[in-house]
């Protein structure tokens, strides 16, 4: 499951903050960080509340003074918060407050969908999100894509609402 959280990453970011100047292209790499967790006997840290707070901090220490690398890089634990709120990794106490909650993940911990419909349903309104979002940006144009592809920025113009 991954287009469920490049879609939805990305929209809502792109609608809360109206930031042409985000790297749209950290925001989706954050957001799909923690799903290798689950190929390698996942979840556990990338699914806690420590992960994207730690990636936070040494993003404002390691470029302490250059703000505009700051606002470039905070792309990355922004996707990671999200992926955290789209798993429904807050539902489950002693996973998402690791370690503060102890060190051991009890497996009813574990974040899961509670059916593979439920699976497909996601997928399919991650691509819907996708779609839209490539429409909205105008992220078929050759100018807007090669943008987006090079900088992770998205057009100013098409930022405003009623586009």
């Amino acid at each position: 499951m991954v287009l469920w959280f490049i879609g939805l990453a990305f929209i809502i970011v792109a609608s809360v903050f109206e930031s042409p100047l985000i790297d749209y292209r950290l925001i989706i790499v954050g957001s799909t960080i923690p799903v290798l967790e689950m190929i390698f006997s996942g979840p556990w840290i990338l699914h806690s509340l420590a992960a994207p707070v730690t990636v936070m901090a040494f993003v404002m220490l390691i470029f302490m003074g250059k703000r505009l690398r700051q606002r470039r890089w905070l792309g990355l634990p922004i996707g990671m918060f999200l992926y955290l709120f789209l798993d429904r990794a807050w539902t489950k106490t002693s996973l998402f407050w690791w370690p503060i909650s102890g060190i051991t993940i009890k497996k009813s911990e574990l974040p899961s969908w509670e059916s593979p419909l439920a699976l497909v349903l996601m997928e399919a309104v991650g691509a819907m999100a996708i779609i839209y979002s490539i429409k909205k940006y105008k992220l078929f144009e050759r100018e807007n894509l090669k943008l987006f592809l090079i900088t992770g920025h998205i057009q100013r113009k098409t930022m405003k609402t009623g586009n």
